[in-house]
């Protein structure tokens, strides 16, 4: 499982243990990436990897939708764009 979120792309990060004597060693910083079912009020449910970050903010937007339609699409990682866009087109169907 490649350790991104669907949602912000955050990703693997690098840096380096410096311990004591400053000697330092590689390391990995792995975000805390959990698959989730999300539900949506378009499209229902939709299963996607979420960091815990992401999923605090999508709270905070009020649900999936909100959060999607009200960020840049700068901010948002492919897959997320996709999901967006899905959103954008049942939500035009559906109004006309």
């Amino acid at each position: 499982m490649a350790r991104r979120c669907d949602v912000t792309g955050k990703g693997v990060q690098t840096g380096n243990n410096v311990s004591h004597a400053h000697n330092k060693t590689r390391r990995r910083f792995l975000p805390n990436v959990q698959k989730m079912t999300l539900f949506s009020d378009t499209l229902g449910k939709v299963r996607l990897k979420v960091s815990a970050d992401a999923l605090r903010s999508i709270e905070h937007k009020g649900g999936l939708d909100a959060f999607l339609l009200n960020t840049s699409n700068l901010k948002l990682a492919p897959e997320a764009l996709k999901l967006k866009n899905r959103i954008k087109k049942a939500q035009a169907k559906k109004a006309a």
